[in-house]
């Protein structure tokens, strides 16, 4: 007998549970920022200029301030040998026109490039996983590199000139004496004023960067703009335009070293920097978020660089001239025979009670002088107005306890930016000579030439 086959029922599998793939999260920007950072000072050129950033101003005050012969034709040169602070007001100049321009292109208009040029658009965006990180990264980082520079061209020709000058006063573009602690405040604002224009030169060296991509055009653009802005800035514009461009905040930190200080134009140039630094920033990334990464390179066309770059950079300069306008002149210079006579009359009175100090004759003020000056352009065959080198004026001013009117004669050079040097022209006991014989030596005579400023936002009186 045969037993029945047993029967079996087949259980149902059970279906694993199923869980959700783990989604990579982005990098953090902090540390996607440090990584920038690294990278920038790895390159050897970056190494190079920071290095030089806090070198080289040294040796240069240190060097020059030693000369028998001085920069008189730059602002604040004169005073090399007298005061540390002048060194660093010179190397300010100098960095404005030529320094910072040139380090904002190698530095903010090449750290997009250079991940073109290498082709590693793709490793970067697959460790980070975000194109608005890697932005927000490499604009932080090239901002950290070129504040570094700043920093070491501002602090290493301030300390080369108080060690190797002294710490002495300083004489004010109105003829003013600045005691040394208002000198180096005064010298720290100026550093500070040129911190927005060179954002704006980042900024457009970010958008630059992105554009053009692996062309070298992106590395040029700041410098291109900014000694573009130079050379307009050297013609006589009107007021409005003059100050809606962003490179008038590298020229307009002289009105600090009057009394009172020419608040205007700096706080217009300093605003205006920073909304071309904000503008330009946003629109470089506006258009890297967007952009294909598929490819191994980036090459924007010059059509596209116009309508997205070009078109928006100058409707923001139209729209900066129609907001100044209303508080300037869109026709006018801002240099006017009133303030001409005004500026020349206030700097030959703090001057010459220098002089008086210096030749141990009794003390006078402001007032005891009643100093005014009398200007014209050409031997008055010329409309009294704008820059130019053909202006000569007649300083008067009387003693206490005299009836005679005491009168010198300048020659004066005058910027479209409203700054001037003035040349002595006689007489010689006054003004007519670069030394002036004191009880204690032959000394510089502060009357011989001088440098002032004319404020082209005030209003004559």
């Amino acid at each position: 007998m045969t037993a029945a086959p047993a029967t079996t029922t087949d259980a149902p599998t059970p279906t694993p549970p199923t869980t959700a793939a783990p989604t990579a999260r982005p990098t953090p920007v902090g540390r996607v920022y440090r990584f920038e950072v690294a990278k920038l000072l790895s390159q050897w050129r970056i190494r190079v200029l920071v290095a030089a950033c806090w070198i080289a101003p040294a040796l240069f005050v240190a060097g020059v301030s030693q000369q028998s012969s001085l920069p008189v034709d730059t602002l604040f040169g004169r005073w090399m040998d007298t005061t540390g602070w002048a060194g660093p007001l010179v190397t300010l100049g100098f960095s404005g026109t030529w320094a910072l321009p040139l380090l904002t292109s190698v530095v903010a208009g090449d750290i997009f490039t250079s991940e073109d040029r290498l082709g590693t658009w793709r490793h970067l965006l697959v460790a980070v996983r975000s194109p608005g990180r890697i932005f927000a990264a490499k604009g932080l980082s090239s901002l950290t590199v070129l504040l570094a520079m700043i920093a070491g061209l501002a602090i290493s020709s301030s300390v080369a000139g108080v060690l190797v000058v002294g710490n002495n006063p300083l004489i004010g573009l109105d003829g003013h004496t600045l005691s040394a602690g208002e000198a180096a405040v005064r010298v720290a604002l100026a550093w500070a004023c040129v911190l927005a224009p060179t954002l704006a030169l980042a900024g457009l060296g970010l958008l630059g960067s992105v554009l053009f991509g692996r062309s070298p055009m992106g590395l040029l653009l700041p410098a291109v703009v900014a000694f573009a802005m130079q050379l307009a800035l050297m013609l006589p514009l009107p007021v409005a335009v003059r100050l809606a461009l962003p490179g008038s905040a590298f020229l307009s930190w002289n009105g600090l070293f009057t009394e009172p200080a020419q608040l205007g134009p700096i706080l217009v140039g300093v605003v205006v920097s920073l909304v071309w630094a904000v503008a330009a920033t946003a629109l470089a990334y506006t258009v890297f978020v967007r952009r294909d990464f598929s490819g191994n390179g980036h090459d924007t066309a010059g059509r596209r660089a116009i309508t997205i770059g070009l078109t928006p950079i100058a409707a923001l300069l139209v729209l900066g001239i129609a907001a100044i306008a209303p508080f300037s002149s869109v026709t006018d210079s801002g240099i006017t025979q009133a303030k001409v006579n005004r500026s020349v009359a206030t700097a030959f009175a703090h001057l010459y009670r220098l002089q008086t100090t210096q030749l141990h004759r009794p003390a006078v003020t402001e007032q005891q002088l009643r100093t005014s000056a009398a200007c014209n352009r050409g031997g008055g065959s010329r409309t009294p107005e704008g820059a130019g080198n053909d202006w000569r004026c007649v300083v008067s001013w009387r003693l206490p306890g005299s009836t005679a009117v005491g009168r010198a004669i300048y020659q004066l050079d005058l910027h479209p930016d409203g700054r001037f040097m003035a040349d002595g022209d006689g007489p010689k006991q006054v003004n007519g000579y670069f030394l002036v014989r004191t009880p204690d030596g032959d000394a510089p005579n502060p009357l011989w030439q001088f440098d002032a400023n004319v404020d082209l936002l005030s209003t004559p009186k």
